[in-house]
C-alpha cells in the first residue's frame, strides 16, 4: 500500500532530525572531549541533556521553597521585641517574681539560639529589659559607638599589671581567684598607674573588674584610632550571663580576644567568678555600654533592683 505524501514528509523529517542529532553529538564529542568524558562519567546522555536540566531546575525550585518555608518558620519562633516588653511590664506590675527570673524569661524569648549580632529592634528591647530589671541605664550604641556584636562569648583572662614592678602577690582577693595568674604583658592601655604610690582605689577596682573587647576589629579603628582609643579606655559596660542572669559592671581595660579563639570578650578572674563560678571559662553573654556620665553605677557584681541611677533618654 502506497504511503501518503503527509506520511512520507513526516517520516523524512524525523529521520533528518535524528541524523542531525547524531551528527551534532559526534561534532560535540570531537570538539569537547573533556566535557564528553564528564557527562559519560555521570551517566548523562548528551541527547537528553535538556531533560536533565529541567529536572535540576525543578529540584532547585522545590529546595528553595522548602528553605524559604523553613526560614519563615524560624522568624515565627521568636516573638516580637515589643510583645516581650509588654509581657515584662505586666509581670512586674502583677507578680512578685524576682527580677532575675523575669530577666531570664525575657532573654529566652528575645535571643536566638545562635550567638551573633542582633537587630537594632532586639537591642532596644534588651535595653528596656535591663533598665526595668536591673535599673541600670544601658545602651547598645552610645555616643555613636557600637561593638561589633553585643551578643557573644566571653572567655577567662588573667590579672593585669597595674604599675611597674607589680606582682600577683600585691593583688588582694580570694586566693583561689588569684591562682588565675597575672598576664606577662600589659593591657592595651598600658599600666593603670605609673607607680604604686599613684595606684588609687578607683584604679584598683578598674583592674579587678576589667573586661576585654575587640576594639581592633572595629570597622573604623584604624581611621579613628586616636579618638576610639581614648573613648573605650575604662568605658563601663554591663555584662550579663544569658544562662543564669548573673550580671557585672566592668571596665574596658584591654583589647581582644583574637578572632581565632572563637571569643568576643574577656573577663578578669573576678568577673568570670561572679558570672559563672570557679570553673567558668567561656560562655554566652550580652555586653552593653553603661550610660553613666555622673558615675553613679559602681563596678562589680550587680544586685537586682539596687541602683536608682537616672535613666537618660536614648537619642540615637
Amino acid at each position: 500500500m502506497k504511503k501518503s505524501a503527509r506520511q512520507l514528509s513526516f517520516d523524512d523529517l524525523r529521520e533528518r532530525l535524528k541524523l542531525k542529532k547524531l551528527t551534532e553529538q559526534a561534532t560535540f564529542s570531537k570538539n569537547f572531549p573533556a566535557a564528553t568524558k564528564f557527562f559519560k562519567n555521570r551517566n548523562t546522555d548528551l541527547g537528553k541533556i535538556r531533560d536533565h536540566s529541567i529536572k535540576l531546575i525543578g529540584s532547585g525550585l522545590v529546595t528553595g521553597s522548602i528553605l524559604l518555608t523553613h526560614l519563615q518558620g524560624i522568624d515565627e519562633v521568636l516573638p516580637s521585641p515589643q510583645s516581650v516588653i509588654e509581657k515584662l511590664n505586666s509581670q512586674i506590675a502583677s507578680t512578685s517574681k524576682a527580677s532575675q527570673k523575669l530577666l531570664l524569661e525575657s532573654l529566652k524569648e528575645l535571643l536566638p539560639s545562635k550567638v551573633g549580632p542582633l537587630s537594632r529592634e532586639q537591642e532596644k528591647a534588651l535595653e528596656r529589659v535591663f533598665e526595668k530589671t536591673l535599673n541600670i541605664p544601658v545602651r547598645a550604641t552610645l555616643e555613636g559607638e557600637h561593638l561589633n556584636t553585643v551578643y557573644g562569648y566571653v572567655g577567662a583572662e588573667q590579672h593585669l599589671k597595674r604599675y611597674p614592678g607589680d606582682f600577683l602577690s600585691q593583688h588582694s582577693g580570694d586566693p583561689a581567684i588569684l591562682r588565675s595568674g597575672i598576664a606577662p604583658g600589659l593591657g592595651a592601655w598600658g599600666y593603670f598607674a605609673q607607680s604604686k604610690a599613684q595606684l588609687s582605689e578607683d584604679l584598683i577596682e578598674k583592674e579587678k573588674w576589667y573586661t576585654v573587647v575587640q576594639t581592633l576589629y572595629l570597622p573604623e579603628w584604624n581611621r579613628r584610632v586616636g579618638y576610639l582609643r581614648d573613648w573605650y579606655r575604662y568605658r563601663k559596660v554591663l555584662i550579663v550571663n544569658t544562662k543564669n542572669g548573673n550580671a557585672v559592671v566592668a571596665s574596658i581595660a584591654d583589647s581582644g580576644p583574637a578572632a581565632w579563639t572563637g571569643k568576643h570578650y574577656g573577663g578578669s578572674p573576678e568577673v568570670m567568678e561572679y558570672l559563672g563560678g570557679s570553673r567558668y571559662k567561656k560562655g554566652p553573654v550580652l555586653v552593653f555600654f553603661v550610660d553613666d556620665p555622673d558615675n553613679n553605677v559602681p563596678l562589680g557584681p550587680v544586685e537586682y533592683n539596687k541602683y536608682s541611677a537616672q535613666i537618660h533618654p536614648y537619642t540615637s
